[in-house]
């Protein structure tokens, strides 16, 4: 499987659009740029939603109405969050593919999507019955934990990704650095 992976960015590193945009002098930093705000906009509505849930935020207004408010919002700039991540990842296909980080986030955003699936799908059940209360029902409000710790570590393995700590030509062969990496055999210096 990483030698499919492998072979696959090695084919996107070596178009013309990958390369024009990661040593693009501007591009690639307003690519970045807008997928980091993108990020604040969705993360901050989804964030405000999921503290509703929990009675933090804005307990007297109805959630119903909080999140019709913000679901147009909060799905713009997950959109183009999601654009702008696919690019960051076509700009540097073989660094994204063998890294730990960027693995273990793409792990977590299928947990998101899981997660946000089910919390939409038990919320509009329910939601005539508690709408008006401060705090949602125990399994809502579990949604809502677990969105923002995916969340939370999505944003820290994003950030995490810009280091080589366990990148494959600084790892040792056979160390389980390399094989969470998706290093493929003789990559490595050591």
């Amino acid at each position: 499987m990483n030698q499919f992976v492998y072979d696959i960015a090695i084919w996107l590193d070596d178009t013309a659009w990958s390369t024009l945009l990661h040593e693009s002098y501007y591009m690639y930093n307003w690519v970045e740029s807008t997928h980091v705000l993108t990020l604040i906009l969705c993360l901050g509505m989804l964030f405000l939603i999921d503290l509703r849930m929990l009675g933090y935020a804005l307990p007297n207004v109805p959630a119903s109405n909080i999140a019709n408010r913000l679901n147009i919002p909060m799905l713009v700039g997950f959109g183009i969050m999601i654009i702008t991540g696919a690019l960051l990842f076509y700009a540097v296909p073989v660094r994204s593919t063998q890294s730990v980080w960027f693995r273990v986030k793409m792990l977590l955003l299928v947990g998101c999507a899981i997660n946000a699936y089910l919390f939409h799908k038990r919320m509009n059940e329910s939601v005539s019955s508690w709408d008006n209360d401060a705090r949602a029902p125990s399994r809502i409000r579990l949604g809502a934990i677990l969105s923002l710790v995916f969340w939370s570590l999505v944003v820290i393995c994003g950030r995490f990704i810009a280091y080589d700590w366990f990148d494959c030509e600084y790892t040792s062969v056979g160390s389980l650095s390399q094989v969470l990496s998706g290093c493929i055999d003789g990559q490595a210096r050591f």
